[in-house]
Order: structure tokens, then C-alpha cells, then sequence
């Protein structure tokens, strides 16, 4: 036995392969959390662009209204073009 104990060092290829791991892991959340704000800003995007379109209904139910058709799909006019074509 030996009067003062010590602590065995770690080998070099440990502390590499854990950080490696660490970097696989921190990577993965990231993507992930960006996937998730990307996805997930889409319907706002829509929301936001839909309110824009009803703006010029006097009344809060017609504009509820427009609102929840252009969400619904139903709502969506196809506006000419300068030069005459559809969009």
C-alpha cells in the first residue's frame, strides 16, 4: 500500500474519443433545434402573411373571416401579372 493515493491518468485516445462524442451530440441538438424553429415558423409565416391580406375589412368578424379562409386554402386568388400571366 502506498501512504498517499493517487488517481490512474486517463489515456489521450479516451479524452478524444469522448470529445469527439460530445461533438456528434452538440451537433445533433443544434440541428435539431434549428430544424425546429424552421419548421415551425412556417404557419406563422402564413398567419402573418393571411392578416396582411384581410387588413382592409372594416369589421374584426370579416376579417376573422377572410383570415380563416385563406388559411384554409380556400382563399387563394390568383393575381395577374403585369405582362398578363397567372403566378
Amino acid at each position: 500500500m502506498t501512504p498517499k493515493p493517487t488517481l490512474q491518468r486517463s489515456r489521450a485516445i479516451t479524452c478524444f474519443i469522448a470529445a469527439v462524442f460530445a461533438g456528434t451530440i452538440t451537433t445533433g441538438i443544434f440541428a435539431g433545434v434549428t430544424a425546429l424553429f424552421l419548421r415551425d415558423g412556417y404557419p406563422f409565416e402564413r398567419q402573418m402573411s393571411a392578416e396582411r391580406a384581410c387588413a382592409d375589412h372594416a369589421y374584426v368578424s370579416e376579417r376573422a373571416a377572410c383570415v380563416r379562409q385563406r388559411l384554409s386554402g380556400r382563399g387563394q386568388v390568383a393575381l395577374r401579372a403585369v405582362d398578363g400571366t397567372r403566378e
